[in-house]
């Protein structure tokens, strides 16, 4: 998990370019999604973390968005219920 604030610019763009980060989370929420995500946009930076992948979200104890990541979101919520 890399913390937005402790990255620079530069290495955030190489990392991103070279899929090092596929995945970005809010560390108050805990809730993970793709890149692209509108709600994921609109996070503050000092919030915004970074997951190369689903399973090291998962492992951090981060639950998938509802808006970008809606199907498995809804299959973690019919695992949590249980």
């Amino acid at each position: 998990m890399l913390k937005h604030l402790e990255l620079s610019s530069q290495f955030l763009k190489n990392q991103i370019k070279n899929r090092e980060i596929c995945f970005g989370g809010n560390i108050r929420l805990k809730i993970y999604g793709k890149l692209c995500c509108k709600s994921g946009k609109r996070m503050k930076a000092k919030n915004r973390v970074f997951f190369k992948t689903e399973k090291q979200a998962l492992e951090n104890g981060f639950r998938p968005c509802g808006n970008c990541l809606n199907k498995k979101y809804k299959e973690w919520t019919y695992l949590t219920r249980k």
